[in-house]
């Protein structure tokens, strides 16, 4: 089998700052990992193009991506919300962040990889309609879900989000859309308030969206139950025929903003249900992209337990 890996060194140049949690170093620390596994090359380096403004729109309103655009280009030192800390060449580099899903979309689906996960950065799942918000300037899984709809003709998408805040932009955008399901475990109550069991979709989407808040001092047996009597039941039932995840690592146990406390080990655990959920439904399709994990050992073996496992060959 074939996994991918989307990276370019243009993702550090998002500058954010001295003391950001969301940091260039994040991804070097990452890469720095990868290239001393065993497993890494047999893995495709894949790099990035710029998403057209056409794919961006479907997600976000033109106003909002204007502003964006204007406030890099004016060195503005935040965009909205004092969270999301931008520079000069932010707006170019989420551009990337959003296009190179895109480009996995498109390698996915035509065969060329199995599956693939996008180290990237602006991330991406706090992003709303017109706002920037929780480190997030484009919501790099929604446009992706839209553009494999649009482009590719898939009409069932699961999105499963694992970072420890919950994908407020996600959830919103697809609310109303049964063709969406959008899955998510976090804590809660936390960052960003939203997420409740209650809200399970809305008007034709009523159904749609499962939260699995779990409280503060979770650990893996928290997180695989409700895997085992919720999660995977309904996504079974709903038959995907791609899995997208969201995949923040910032729940792990080391992670410095948030107080669940999972092992590198369970993240391997939940990708291997999801690639069995891929498998069952969707020829084996997955692609995950980087959204939270600070602690910057936790997120490097995180990630390499994550790309280990869908790399690995298949019964």
């Amino acid at each position: 089998m074939t996994t991918g890996l989307l990276y370019d060194s243009i993702y550090l140049e998002h500058d954010t700052g001295f003391g950001h949690p969301e940091r260039s170093d994040r991804l070097t620390a990452v890469m720095q990992f990868l290239e001393k596994q065993p497993f890494f090359e047999d893995i495709t380096r894949i790099s990035p193009r710029p998403a057209e403004s056409e794919w961006i729109q479907q997600i976000h309103a033109p106003k909002y991506i204007d502003r964006a655009a204007a406030a890099c280009r004016k060195h503005y030192a935040h965009l909205d919300v004092l969270d999301v800390a931008i520079s000069p060449k932010s707006y170019d580099i989420a551009l990337l962040a959003a296009g190179g899903a895109l480009e996995l979309g498109d390698r996915v689906m035509s065969g060329a990889l199995d599956n693939a996960f996008g180290l990237v950065r602006p991330p991406g799942h706090h992003a709303e309609h017109e706002m920037a918000l929780g480190f997030c300037l484009f919501n790099n899984i929604a446009i992706l879900a839209r553009y494999l709809q649009e482009k590719h003709g898939l009409e069932k998408i699961l999105i499963l989000d694992w970072d420890v805040h919950h994908g407020n932009g996600t959830q919103h955008t697809f609310e109303e859309d049964p063709s969406v399901f959008y899955v998510s475990l976090h804590q809660y109550p936390f960052y960003p308030g939203s997420g409740a069991a209650s809200e399970t979709g809305l008007s034709r989407g009523s159904g749609a969206t499962l939260n699995c808040p779990m409280p503060a001092g979770s650990d893996d047996a928290d997180y695989k139950q409700a895997f085992t009597d919720r999660i995977l039941p309904a996504v079974n039932a709903f038959k995907p025929e791609i899995v997208l995840i969201s995949a923040g690592f910032d729940a792990h146990a080391a992670d410095p903003l948030a107080q669940i406390n999972l092992t590198t080990g369970c993240y391997g655990w939940m990708t291997k249900r999801m690639m069995e959920i891929a498998d069952r439904h969707a020829s084996g399709r997955l692609i995950a992209m980087l959204e939270g994990g600070y602690d910057l050992n936790a997120l490097a073996q995180c990630v390499g337990t994550h790309l280990s496992m869908l790399s690995e060959s298949r019964p």
